[in-house]
């Protein structure tokens, strides 16, 4: 990967020094070095002594300099809103690769200057219309013969139409120049068209850019028998008369989409209702649209002289080294997972320069292999990329010489793993934990990369690897006995007896290690090849119907082999005993139809669900039964599949759970969209929550047919099968986590409905809550409560009858931190009753064991926030300060800059002397790249010093550093300075002429540290006192508890007057939320 990772420190061993590792002593007993550690310094060496990168144009490796430039562009022009599994901070994606590219501050500063002034790219959208579904039919049929217009409208283009409502209407070719609008080609006559078309918009600005896209019925002029001949029912009447009163051919509107681009990700493939132009047609189907956020003109270096395909293999193979050295320097294997940081930094690279899910796996193949001969990681993370490339492979969509380093790597990798495997002894011992499971891993990848149709059509020579293994097996185990030999040679004839007896014992030992353990990796391939039958070898780009007819072949054989136990003895194999592999290439096209036939299954029964119980004791629709059916057919597949050779049974596995939990996704989002669909419609609120609670109960639903898999699908049996060549712990991780991940998003779906419906009841809650604490206080708390409690008591009967007990307990538990939330900014010192009402409530959610356990109730969150609750205002702002004031003591970092002050307080003429010296690293906040800061300084809080005026420094102008040397005197009594929370607050402004001053930052000084204020006798002289230096800090714009609490009480104006100050600085604050 460059000089920079060949010459770094030993932050994490390398291949060399973890795998060569001595087994016993590394010395033998005349104190010589042993052959083993020869051996590892050899390999080390080699290891280190990577050459320098060329920087000439062309070349396929480059300064890092430059992949670190091309990083920090691709960061500082990341386009759409971020996934959610992704880093939206870029500073923080910043920081990951400076200390993944292990760049120093300088380094850093220098190379995003760079970038900062290199030109920025073209931005594009590459928009890829799809097909639409359920359109208007316009003409005398009763289809359409529709088109797209489509292109990128910019703010400046939409203001042409200063209207509102009629900006919205505007079609395409009323508010795009002609030149920037692309068409479709018309699909005549149908109400569900397919285009697949792509189309390249360029766009200026994401924030300003929406993108516009009208659907048309093309019409041609046609004579009125024609349209008579087409006639079949009176709507087909009505369209010519229609017809009659239009200009000769012209177009009718069919629908439109319009999306901000900003609202878009990197990366969308969603369907787009179709949006009507009057409210005549309210639903006009819908359109299927890709969006990929792309690139052109990359002003970087590596853009303009590398491949994308080669830019993107490097920076992988350089976060990914870091990732796997990361790793080691906390003692842990890296198993594959790439963090979020990298996997974001990786995914902008990719889209931003338009790579194919193909090149990117291709390009993760490249980096793994050749990290996997340098540094030390678990080999079963290339098996991923394996799978990938074989069922995406296609030999066309690479370039020669893409092909040539495609299959330099796998002959690489092939010889690296040979010789790892004739060292086996070496490499494995079993005094290290997992060496059988590395080596079984290992050999796992070798089979699988042999067996790639990648590997056989690019490699010339079809490789014999059971053949290269025995001899790998045979050459190794003749050097460890030679090796042997010389260790034990003796030093005197006396010696010589001695010597040939541990040799033998040495020999015997391998030999029994041999037998219980090695021979079950390696007996295989021994094993005579079975004569392959006489069926020709299926191609892969075969018909659908072939595929089909070929998987009844299939069964048919397999039922046909069951019979061998009948026949006679023979002398050889049966031509059969292989017969699965003649069908290996058709596997994909079956699990792809298995797929296919659930995925619309599942999506005709959502589309015909009236989201009401199925049956009087259920509490989920019909779709849950379709759902049902759809799994069970794809576990059919499986049980009816077989397949004999279990790595790749194992894949295939790994294949139909994807799938399944792809389908259970699917379904969660159409579910939801169903139930939206069908309240607009109906504009009942109670109807509304009643399908929310179907949606909620189906989901729990589904999350229990994706809980029963493996069960169904026997994964224990799987696991017996593939113990002897796939680790336990590799099917843990594969199979579990793609279970888990879907049941995690199958409950995150479920709390998102049930806050939905909690939010529901919110308003009231709140509502009740209101005019329980307005209401009289000499009213009894029973009697003021009792419109809330029976408020819960109906609402809450109606879900819990509606709802499955565990949905229920979750609605309760959020509308217990609700209730308890508005009940506490409801109360206060003044107000004890409410204390009693809390405890009704407790008695009301517990409901005798039955609703929300003690614990759940009795949060130490809410008892804190009582606490606070029941403190004066005063009080509250005291603690405001002081919390300000440990965030003061606890910050370390500069990023906003600091100021240095003196202080020293004087007991005698009870007067406090700050000394403001100078500030260092503010921020740049106006436009020529400088300031004009002053400091303010006031003393806080407000009421325990109220005679006390704010005073302020001299302005400097355009100073990022500037050196005030002011001196400021307080009269203050000492007792003042010792109350919690008062400090001295310093707010550093930019001064502004014509506006509001910006906000540099502001620091908190506790006065209880102030020198002078303990001593015994004055101070006159301030040189004794030291310099403290404060960085300044801002605020953070989220709600601050004690804010959110002061804000509550509206009749308290000292409280609302220091909440509107903090708001407002708030709103000059850079921080983010």
């Amino acid at each position: 990967m460059g000089p920079r990772r060949a010459q770094s420190s030993t932050k994490g061993s390398t291949r060399c020094d973890a795998e060569l590792s001595p087994v016993g002593s590394d010395r033998d007993q005349g104190g010589g070095l042993c052959w083993c550690e020869h051996l590892r310094a050899a390999i080390r060496y080699k290891c280190l002594q990577e050459p320098r990168p060329s920087a000439a144009p062309g070349s396929h490796s480059f300064p890092l300099a430059l992949l670190y430039q091309e990083v920090l562009y691709t960061i500082r022009h990341r386009l759409g809103k971020p996934q959610p599994q992704h880093v939206a901070d870029s500073r923080e994606l910043c920081a990951y690769v400076q200390e993944a590219f292990g760049m120093d501050a300088e380094e850093h500063g220098a190379i995003l200057q760079q970038v900062q002034e290199l030109e920025s790219p073209i931005f594009c959208l590459k928009a890829t219309v799809k097909e639409a579904k359920g359109i208007l039919g316009k003409d005398v049929s009763g289809f359409s013969d529709p088109y797209c217009l489509l292109g990128i409208a910019s703010k400046s283009q939409e203001l042409a139409h200063p209207d509102s409502k009629r900006r919205l209407k505007a079609v395409v070719k009323d508010l795009i120049p002609e030149d920037q609008i692309h068409r479709t080609q018309i699909i005549s006559q149908t109400l569900n068209p397919v285009w697949d078309e792509t189309f390249i918009l360029e766009f200026e600005d994401i924030e300003t850019a929406s993108f516009h896209l009208d659907m048309w019925d093309s019409d041609t002029v046609e004579s009125v028998r024609h349209k008579l001949g087409e006639l079949t029912d009176l709507h087909g009447l009505k369209r010519i008369f229609k017809d009659a009163r239009k200009d000769k051919g012209q177009d009718d509107f069919l629908g439109n989409v319009v999306l901000r681009l900003k609202d878009l990700h990197c990366w969308d493939d969603r369907w787009y209702q179709l949006e009507p132009r009057t409210e005549t047609y309210p639903n006009r189907g819908q359109c299927h649209l890709q969006f990929l956020l792309t690139h052109k003109k990359r002003a970087t270096t590596c853009s303009r002289t590398q491949p994308s395909y080669t830019v993107h293999r490097h920076l992988l193979q350089q976060l990914v080294s870091h990732e796997i050295l990361q790793h080691q320097a906390g003692s842990t294997a890296w198993d594959g997972e790439l963090s979020p940081h990298a996997s974001t930094v990786l995914y902008l690279h990719a889209t931003q320069k338009d790579l194919s899910d193909f090149h990117q796996v291709m390009a993760q193949w490249l980096a793994y292999s050749k990290l996997y001969q340098s540094l030390e990681f678990n080999s079963s993370c290339l098996l991923h990329q394996i799978t990938s490339i074989e069922y995406q492979w296609v030999q066309e969509r690479l370039r020669p010489e893409q092909k040539a380093e495609l299959a330099e790597s796998f002959q690489s990798l092939l010889t690296y793993g040979l010789s790892l495997i004739r060292r086996y002894r070496i490499i494995f011992p079993l005094s290290v934990s997992r060496s059988t499971e590395r080596l079984q891993s290992l050999l796992r990848v070798l089979v699988q990369m042999c067996k790639m149709k990648a590997f056989r059509e690019l490699c010339t020579l079809s490789p014999d690897l059971p053949g290269m293994v025995s001899e790998a097996l045979k050459s190794g185990t003749t050097e460890w006995f030679h090796m042997k030999k010389q260790h034990l040679q003796p030093m005197s004839m006396e010696e010589n007896g001695k010597a040939l007896a541990k040799l033998l014992l040495e020999v015997i030992g391998d030999l029994q290690q041999c037998q219980k353990i090695w021979n079950k990796f390696f007996i295989r391939w021994g094993v005579a090849e079975h004569v392959q039958g006489q069926l020709r070898e299926v191609d892969a780009g075969m018909s659908k119907p072939t595929a089909e007819s070929l998987f009844q072949l299939y069964l048919n054989l397999q039922e046909l082999y069951r019979m061998k136990d009948f026949l006679p003895k023979r002398d050889g194999p049966l031509a059969l005993s292989d017969f699965h592999q003649w069908f290996k290439e058709a596997v994909p096209q079956w699990l792809q139809k298995a797929y296919s036939i659930a995925l619309e299954r599942a999506q005709r029964a959502v589309q015909m669900d009236q989201l009401t119980p199925f049956g009087e004791h259920n509490k989920h629709s019909t779709s849950t039964v379709d759902l049902s059916t759809c799994y069970a057919q794809i576990v059919k597949t499986w049980q009816q599949l077989n397949w004999p050779d279990p790595e790749e049974a194992f894949m295939i596995m790994v294949k139909l759970v994807e799938d399944m939990c792809k389908i259970a996704l699917m379904y969660c989002r159409l579910i939801k969209e169903r139930a939206e669909a069908l309240s607009l419609c109906e504009q009942n609120e109670g109807e509304a929550a009643n399908r929310l609670c179907i949606v909620v109960n189906n989901i729990k639903q589904l999350r229990l047919l994706i809980l029963k898999l493996p069960l169904q699908l026997d994964w224990a049996q799987l696991e017996r099968r593939t113990g002897a060549v796939i680790d336990r712990q590799q099917i843990q991780h594969t199979l579990h986590h793609q279970l888990d991940s879907a049941v995690s998003c199958l409950d995150h779906e479920v709390q998102d409905v049930v806050q939905a419906l909690a939010t529901k009841l919110e308003a009231g809650i709140a509502r009740h809550i209101q005019e329980l604490s307005a209401s009289n206080n000499a009213q009894e708390p029973e009697d003021s409560i009792l419109p809330l409690m029976k408020f819960l008591e109906s609402e809450l009967q109606y879900l819990n009858e509606h709802l499955v007990q565990e949905n229920f307990k979750s609605l309760l538990a959020l509308l217990w931190h609700h209730t308890l939330a508005v009940l506490t900014a409801a109360a206060g010192p003044q107000v004890p009753s409410l204390q009693h009402c809390r405890k009704l409530l407790e008695l009301c959610f517990h409901a005798e064991g039955c609703g929300l356990p003690l614990e759940t109730l009795h949060s130490s969150a809410f008892l804190s926030r009582l606490a606070l609750c029941s403190s004066s205002s005063r009080k509250l702002i005291q603690k405001y300060f002081s919390n300000r004031i440990q965030e003061q003591l606890d910050i370390s970092s500069e990023k906003y800059g600091a100021v240095t002050i003196k202080a020293l307080y004087r007991p005698a003429e009870q007067k406090l002397r700050v000394e403001v010296l100078n500030a260092a690293n503010l921020i740049p906040l106006d436009s020529n790249g400088s300031s004009d800061p002053f400091v303010q300084l006031t003393l806080e809080p407000r009421h325990e010093f109220p005679e006390v005026v704010a005073r302020s420094t001299q302005c400097k102008r355009n100073e990022l550093h500037p050196l005030f040397d002011e001196a400021f005197e307080f009269l203050i009594p000492s007792e003042k300075c010792r109350q919690d929370g008062a400090c001295l607050l310093l707010t550093v402004f930019d001064y502004d002429t014509l506006g509001a001053n910006d906000l540099e930052g502001e620091a908190f000084f506790p006065l209880c540290h102030v020198r002078g204020l303990d001593a015994d006798e004055d101070q006159a002289d301030m040189g004794w006192v030291p310099q403290t230096r404060l960085p300044l800090t801002h605020p953070k714009p989220s709600g601050d508890e004690i804010l959110q609490l002061l804000e509550c009480r509206k009749g308290d104006k000292e409280a609302q007057a220091f909440v509107k100050l903090r708001k407002q600085r708030a709103k000059q604050s850079k921080e983010t939320a």
